[in-house]
């Protein structure tokens, strides 16, 4: 049977090490090995970087099996191959190069497009969270929970912590819109969210019968989707977000770009 394990990213830069670092403790919950994969150009200074790092790592989590890999090639492929025998690959939002401005570098980028297995994007930094923590997870009700919820709900058992499923919603027509001929009154807006309070527990009642020590709280906000998991992120230590496709465009793309806190695209 293939041991899989979980691999991160590293380039030398302090997103890279912040992303090591993650994925160590990520490890450890699950039980695993890390791996970690240092793709640059020959260079006499490659070694020593993903030495430190290997040696950083298993002297803070004893007893985790670290291993380092030094590649050749283009990053994004040689980590997108990576993760082909991974549980998760763990990326910095930013490596070297970046610019300030840019939340989630090029790499970063193109790998959690292609990348066949959850990609985890860690910030370097990230500004203080307020209240217990907590796994928050993006759920869109017109569609069955799949990945991206076994993914979190299986990552709040891990955490012992409770999960937040976030849902945006829009008021129905013609309410939604400007030129809405009526005022919505506080009633029909209560009655409308706890419909869509109820839409999410009926679309997350399996996993919640598979997962009876996650307590779930559903979040049901009148926002876009992108904002609404953005805010969220700002008080959760882990956003869980589906990466539907091939590609990472749409309200993936904003959320990995703008939260507040690691992100997993779960394809």
């Amino acid at each position: 049977m293939m041991v899989r394990r979980v691999i991160a990213g590293i380039d030398g830069s302090g997103p890279g090490l912040a992303a090591a670092r993650w994925a160590a403790r990520e490890a450890r919950l699950r039980g695993s090995g890390l791996r970690l994969i240092h793709v640059w150009p020959p260079d006499p200074y490659a070694p020593p970087v993903l030495d430190r790092a290997v040696s950083e790592l298993a002297l803070r989590h004893p007893g985790l099996e670290v291993q380092g890999e030094q590649a050749d090639g283009r990053a994004p492929d040689v980590l997108a191959d990576a993760g082909r025998c991974a549980d998760l690959l763990v990326l910095g939002s930013r490596g070297l190069g970046g610019f300030p401005g840019l939340l989630l570098g090029s790499v970063a980028l193109e790998t959690a497009h292609r990348s066949p297995c959850p990609v985890a994007l860690v910030p370097e930094h990230r500004p203080g969270r307020e209240g217990p923590p907590e796994i928050a997870l993006g759920i869109d009700t017109r569609h069955p929970a799949g990945p991206a919820a076994d993914y979190a709900f299986a990552a709040a058992r891990r955490r012992e912590t409770r999960l937040r499923a976030v849902h945006a919603w829009s008021l129905p027509a013609p309410y939604g819109s400007p030129w809405a001929p009526y005022a919505v009154t506080e009633e029909d807006r209560a009655a409308w969210e706890d419909q869509e309070v109820q839409l999410v527990h009926d679309a997350l009642r399996g996993h919640r019968r598979a997962y009876p020590a996650v307590a779930v709280v559903a979040d049901v906000r009148l926002l876009g989707p992108a904002k609404a998991l953005v805010t969220a992120s700002a008080r959760a230590e882990l956003l869980v977000v589906g990466r539907p496709g091939e590609s990472l465009n749409g309200v993936p793309h904003a959320v990995a770009h703008h939260a507040h806190c690691p992100v997993v695209l779960v394809p």
